[in-house]
């Protein structure tokens, strides 16, 4: 009798073996864990960033210079002193405003678009690295110019807001401590794939 129950457990535990390894692998967030570093992304634009600061650069000197332009006051031709105008303090009043206003709009604009290229430059992800033992990621951005910039942190403080399969064009990435999102754009490359899904891809509550 116990022959016959062993023979009839073991004929039961090879179809059952085979069934379990063809399960698909469930892995934890933690459980990636790559003996040496590990590219998950890249994207190289240097030559689109370097045009961009320059484009921002010029834009900000543009304005600047139409600022202090709007500042400065114009020369006063000279007159003969008995002319004068009845309504004369009111109308420098009215200049004084304009060019105040026009040098604060100039200013403003300028200042509008060096920030905005600014910000998105830092804010470009040029590159993710997974740092050996899967607990440190290291994020490579275009800075102005293309000059490059690097940051290593923990893996649990950095947060995919979407899944790569949501968005159609920038995959937003949120760092703990630091304001606005870091951008990665999908017409970079992915080596691998379930590596970044498992762990910079995922979401997590920060």
């Amino acid at each position: 009798m116990a022959l016959a129950m062993a023979a009839l457990g073991r004929r039961w535990s090879v179809p059952l073996q085979v069934a379990l390894r063809g399960l698909p692998e469930r892995r934890t967030l933690h459980d990636a864990s790559p003996p040496r570093d590990v590219l998950l992304f890249e994207h190289e634009r240097g030559r689109f960033f370097t045009v961009l600061g320059l484009f921002c650069a010029g834009q900000g000197v543009f304005w600047a210079s139409l600022a202090v332009a709007a500042l400065t006051r114009p020369p006063v031709s000279a007159r003969p002193p008995e002319t004068e105008f009845p309504d004369r303090g009111r109308l420098d009043v009215r200049s004084v405003l304009w060019r105040y206003g026009l040098a604060v709009g100039c200013g403003a604009i300028g200042t509008l678009v060096l920030g905005a290229g600014l910000l998105f430059s830092l804010r470009s992800v040029r590159s993710v690295m997974l740092r050996a033992g899967g607990q440190q990621v290291t994020l490579t951005t275009h800075a102005p110019f293309g000059l490059g910039a690097h940051f290593t942190v923990p893996l649990h403080q950095v947060s995919c807001m979407a899944h790569r399969g949501e968005v159609p064009a920038m995959l937003p990435l949120k760092v703990k401590g630091r304001r606005f999102y870091f951008l990665l754009d999908k017409t970079g490359h992915f080596p691998n794939t379930k590596l970044f899904d498992n762990t910079v891809g995922a979401y997590r509550n920060l």
